[in-house]
Parts: C-alpha cells; sequence; structure tokens
C-alpha cells in the first residue's frame, strides 16, 4: 500500500507540474486519469519496491552532486582528447560486477557509466556489466569501485 500511495503522489506532482494547467475540468481528467494508470498498474502487480521506487530519493540527493562534478570532469578530459590530438586515448573493454542488490540500482549504475563521458557501458548481464572507456584514466576510475560503492550507499539509505 505504501508503494501505491508513493506512486500516485508522484504521478500526481509530475503531472500538475508538467501539464500546468489547473481549472477544474483538466483537473478531473488528470484524477481520472491517474486512477486508471495506478488501477492497470497494480492489476498487473508492478506496484512494489522496483516497479515504484519511491525509497531511492534520498540516497540521490546525495549521490547526484558527486555524479554531476564527475560528469564534469570527464567531459573536460574529453574535450581536452580532442583538441589536443597528442594526449593518448586507450580503448578498452573490461568488466566490472555491480555491487547493487536490485535491478533498479544495477540500471543506475550503469547509466552512470554511460553519462560520464569516456565510458559507456554495453552490455548487462546479471551483476556484470561490460563496459567500454576510451582512456586508462576512466578504465581505473570505473575500476576503482567508487562509483560502485556510492550507488550501494544511495541505494541501502532508504
Amino acid at each position: 500500500m505504501r508503494y501505491t500511495i508513493g506512486l500516485l503522489v508522484v504521478m500526481a506532482a509530475v503531472w500538475l507540474l508538467w501539464s500546468g494547467h489547473y481549472d477544474a475540468l483538466l483537473l478531473s481528467f488528470g484524477a481520472i486519469s491517474l486512477a486508471l494508470v495506478l488501477l492497470i498498474a497494480m492489476r498487473m502487480r508492478i506496484v512494489d519496491r522496483e516497479g515504484a521506487p519511491i525509497h531511492l530519493p534520498l540516497g540521490l540527493v546525495l549521490y547526484l552532486p558527486w555524479l554531476v562534478f564527475e560528469i564534469v570532469k570527464a567531459n573536460v578530459d574529453v574535450a581536452a582528447r580532442i583538441l589536443n590530438p597528442r594526449l593518448p586515448i586507450h580503448p578498452s573493454v573490461f568488466t566490472v560486477r555491480a555491487g547493487q542488490r536490485t535491478d533498479v540500482g544495477r540500471a543506475i549504475y550503469a547509466n552512470s557509466i554511460t553519462l560520464t563521458p569516456g565510458t559507456v557501458t554495453i552490455a548487462t548481464d546479471g551483476d556484470e556489466l561490460t563496459i567500454h572507456a576510451l582512456t586508462r584514466g576512466a578504465a581505473e576510475g570505473v575500476l576503482s569501485g567508487d562509483m560502485d560503492r556510492r550507488v550501494v550507499r544511495a541505494e541501502r539509505s532508504a
């Protein structure tokens, strides 16, 4: 029930924020739409910890500023390599094991790697991720496990 209410609150907030309409007719259409979507989601049995991860925002509040800083650093590094062709690139493909316990946590980790310029998650198989890195530094950044630990911490802070 907690996830059903959480999903309803999040969907209502998003609908209100994105629609920008607050007259009675459109609010009633929005409420009917929300009720139908919630009913369908409950019948499909997807309203659970994975389907409505309302527990993640607290952990993500602490994780996202760090991720944004890492993205900026990686952008500067990749831009420098583009502007100065003498800087070395050493493309590599390697596999890392994700420490997250849920699919949502592993998706956050894989997407965080892909969002960071110079690295791309090219395949996932259970808790193993195959990564392509443009430079040794980018590969070492993933292999150090810092991002993995931070995503695990964000996932567990719920």
